[in-house]
């Protein structure tokens, strides 16, 4: 298991840094080079930069994808790739993507951007982030850490 961040406006790099490191977890962050940062925080070695070209970033995840890794990502396209390689998605605020809910996601977005095209108000479901969001995303990130060992411990995969 392994974690790859789509993280070029990932606002809890830190949090699953630190997670990773605590749980021994292999950890890359994948971002566009328009996005190059120096973070003393965390080891560059753990950025893989990408093409600024739209969809660089997924592909680059999507290639490095192996069974039971876990993908940190807002993306409800990429979840959904993310989840046809048998690997895990998890949002930024916590909210972890599954095949029962990802085709109503998908769904949502595609009408929402019908509405933007129509010139439609489109009313926005992103909020400013609140603690309760870092709160709520290291328990269930924590959680679907432990659901994926238990899982790989009893299936062997």
């Amino acid at each position: 298991m392994k974690i790859l961040v789509d993280s070029d406006s990932c606002p809890v790099k830190d949090l699953v840094h630190d997670i990773s490191i605590k749980e021994n977890i292999d950890i890359f962050f994948i971002t566009s080079i328009s996005h190059y940062t120096i973070n003393s925080d965390i080891d560059s070695s753990k950025f893989i930069y990408v093409d600024n070209l739209k969809e660089s970033a997924d592909i680059e995840i999507i290639n490095r994808l192996d069974v039971n890794d876990i993908v940190v990502t807002d993306d409800y396209g990429l979840a959904s790739l993310v989840l046809s390689k048998k690997c895990y998605a998890i949002s930024t605020k916590g909210y972890i993507y599954s095949e029962e809910n990802i085709s109503g996601l998908l769904t949502s977005r595609y009408l929402a951007s019908i509405q933007r095209k129509r010139k439609n108000k489109v009313k926005s479901t992103n909020k400013k982030r609140q603690d309760y969001d870092d709160k709520k995303f290291i328990k269930e990130f924590i959680k679907l850490i432990y659901l994926i060992r238990r899982k790989i411990d009893f299936s062997g995969e």
